[in-house]
C-alpha cells in the first residue's frame, strides 16, 4: 500500500487566518520562559492551514496555484507566535542606520538583509497630509533642510537630501531621499514588517497607506493610548497588528485588555526594581502575547543595552531574554545581535590580535601614564580615584572623553607573536572634524596624525584604521596615544586594537 504523505500547506488568503494562527498560539501557551536564545523558528500549523493528502507522484491544482511563501509571511506568522518556543525577533531600530540614513528606504532594505524580521521607522505628516518618515518633527538632524516638517509640502521636502547614519549637522550629506510611508511599505511588503513608531496620532491616514499598498498585514501600530481608544480603533481595523507600550505609570493596562490582548507589548524600565520589570509581571504578559524590550539605551531597559552586549551578553541581551522574557528584542546593532542568537557572543578579538579598553591606560600619576588639561574626571563613568582622566558611560560603553588637545594616554600592550601590527581605534563623535591623534611604541616617535572621522553620534561607535603600522616582537610593549595642539578634539575612545597583517 503506498505510503501517503501531506503536501505543503498553501498561505493563509485572508486575514482571519492569521487570527486564527495568533489564537492558537495563545491557547498553546503556558507562560514559561522561552527557549534558548540561539532556537529556530518553528512552524506551527494552525486551523488557518489546510492539509491535503497526495499520492506520491502527484500534485493538486491548489498546490500549483500556491503562492510561494514570502519572508513577510515568515515573519508575520512568527511575530503572531508566542508559545513557549518562539523564537527571539530583531528589530532594526530606524532600519539599518549604520549602512544607510536612519529613516531611508536603503536602511530598510539592509535590515532586512542582514536578518531583521522588523523594521522600525518613523512615521510624520507634512503640510499637505503625506505620511513620510522622519524622526524628529524637525528637519535640521537628517536632512539639508530647516523648519518643521509639518510646515513643509511633500514637493518641497522631496526635494532634500538625507544625511549619512544617524545626522546631524556636521555629518555628511548623501544622495538618498526622505521616503514616502507608501515607499517604505512597498520595499517592506514581501520582506518583514514594519513598527511604526509615532504613527498613532495620524492612525487614520497611516492606516489609508497600508489600504492602498496592500501591506495592512506588514504594519505595527503602536501607542500607550487609554485601552478604550486602542480597543475603538482595532474595532475599525480588525486587521491591523498593534502593539501597545507599557511602562510603570500604565502597567495595569496589560490587564484591561482582558481576552483580547495585543499580540505584543512593549516593556519600558529604567530600574531593575520597576514594577514592568517584576518577574510575575513579566510572565503574566509573556502568557498572553510577545515581549518587547528595547536595547539601544540605558532608560529603555535600566542599562542592558546594545553596548553591555558587546563586552558581554549577559549584561544585555541575555538578561533580556532569559530574566525579562523578551522575545523581540530593538536593536542598533543588527547584524551582532542576529550573530549571538545564532552562535552566541560577539564582539570577540580577531584572532592574534590585541585589544585594551581606552579606560585601561597604565597605572601611574598625571604626567607619568597619562596627561589630562584639567583636573579631576568631568565624564559620568567609573574613572581611576584620584586621576584627571575624563571617562564617560554612554549606554553601557566606558570611554575616554572630553578629549583635549595636548593630552595623552600611555598603555602596556602584550604582542603574542612577532609580526606587523596595524592600529585602529573605537570612537565615536558627532564632529567633522572630530580629532587628530598620533601612536607612537616603546618611546619612538610618534607617526603622523590619524583623522577621526565623524560617526553621527556620540553613542554611534565605529572601529576606525589609522593605517598606522609598526613591526612588533613578541611580549610587552607600550604605546601611547596623544592629541594633536590647535586643532577641534570632540570625540571618545572605546578601545585600542592591534591586528597582525594577514599578507
Amino acid at each position: 500500500m503506498p505510503q501517503h504523505k501531506p503536501m505543503p500547506a498553501p498561505r493563509p488568503s485572508s486575514s482571519s487566518a492569521f487570527s486564527s494562527a495568533s489564537s492558537s498560539a495563545s491557547s498553546s501557551t503556558d507562560g514559561t520562559t522561552p527557549r534558548s536564545r540561539r532556537g529556530v523558528l518553528v512552524t506551527t500549523l494552525t486551523a488557518a492551514c489546510t492539509l491535503a493528502l497526495t499520492t506520491p507522484g502527484t500534485t493538486t491544482a491548489a498546490a500549483r496555484e500556491a503562492p510561494t511563501e514570502t519572508a513577510a509571511d515568515r515573519a508575520l506568522r512568527a511575530f503572531l507566535d508566542h508559545g513557549p518556543k518562539a523564537a527571539v525577533l530583531t528589530a532594526a531600530h530606524r532600519g539599518q542606520w549604520r549602512k544607510a540614513p536612519e529613516n531611508s528606504l536603503p536602511a530598510i532594505e539592509a535590515a532586512f538583509a542582514d536578518g531583521a524580521e522588523i523594521v522600525e521607522v518613523d512615521v510624520q505628516l507634512t503640510k499637505d497630509g503625506v505620511p513620510v518618515l522622519m524622526h524628529d518633527d524637525t528637519l535640521e538632524r537628517t536632512t539639508d533642510g530647516t523648519g518643521r516638517v509639518a510646515d513643509v509640502t511633500y514637493a518641497e521636502l522631496r526635494g532634500l537630501r538625507l544625511r549619512v547614519g544617524l545626522g546631524g549637522r556636521q555629518a555628511a550629506l548623501t544622495t538618498h531621499r526622505v521616503p514616502t510611508l507608501a515607499d517604505a511599505m512597498k520595499a517592506a511588503k514581501t520582506r518583514g514588517l514594519v513598527n511604526l513608531d509615532q504613527a498613532w496620532r495620524d492612525r487614520e491616514a497611516v492606516m489609508g497607506v497600508l489600504e492602498q499598498t496592500g501591506t495592512v498585514r506588514n504594519g505595527l501600530f503602536k501607542s500607550r493610548a487609554a485601552v478604550p481608544e486602542v480597543r475603538a480603533f482595532r474595532t475599525r481595523h480588525p486587521d491591523a497588528l498593534y502593539m501597545h507600550l507599557v511602562d510603570d505609570d500604565n502597567a495595569g493596562s496589560v490587564k484591561e485588555f482582558g481576552d483580547a490582548a495585543p499580540p505584543a507589548f512593549e516593556i519600558v524600565f529604567d530600574d531593575v526594581k520597576d514594577a514592568v520589570a517584576d518577574a510575575a509581571f513579566l510572565k503574566g504578559v509573556r502568557g498572553t502575547g510577545r515581549v518587547w524590550i528595547n536595547s539601544m539605551r540605558d532608560e529603555f531597559a535600566a542599562g542592558h543595552t546594545d553596548e553591555a552586549s558587546l563586552i558581554d551578553p549577559a549584561r544585555g541581551w541575555g538578561r533580556l531574554i532569559d530574566t525579562y522574557l523578551a522575545t523581540v528584542i530593538q536593536t542598533d546593532n543588527v547584524e551582532e545581535l542576529k550573530s549571538y542568537l545564532a552562535k552566541g557572543p560577539v564582539n570577540q578579538v580577531p584572532p592574534g590580535a590585541v585589544r585594551v579598553q581606552g579606560e585601561a591606560y597604565a597605572p601611574g600619576k598625571e604626567g607619568v601614564s597619562y596627561h589630562d588639561t584639567d583636573p579631576g574626571n568631568r565624564g559620568d563613568g567609573p574613572g581611576r580615584p584620584g586621576d584627571g582622566v575624563d571617562i564617560c558611560d554612554h549606554d553601557g560603553a566606558v570611554v575616554v572623553c572630553w578629549m583635549r588637545g595636548t593630552e595623552w594616554l600611555t598603555y602596556t600592550v602584550d604582542v603574542p607573536r612577532t609580526g606587523d601590527y596595524t592600529f585602529k581605534a573605537r570612537v565615536s563623535s558627532p564632529y567633522s572634524p572630530a580629532g587628530t591623534y598620533r601612536v607612537a611604541f616603546d618611546g619612538g616617535p610618534a607617526s603622523g596624525p590619524v583623522q577621526v572621522a565623524n560617526t553621527t553620534a556620540h553613542h554611534a561607535f565605529a572601529v576606525q584604521g589609522s593605517g598606522v603600522t609598526r613591526r612588533l616582537n613578541s611580549g610587552r610593549h607600550t604605546l601611547r596615544l596623544s592629541l594633536d595642539d590647535k586643532v577641534p578634539q570632540n570625540w571618545n575612545l572605546d578601545y585600542l586594537q592591534l591586528e597582525p597583517v594577514r599578507r
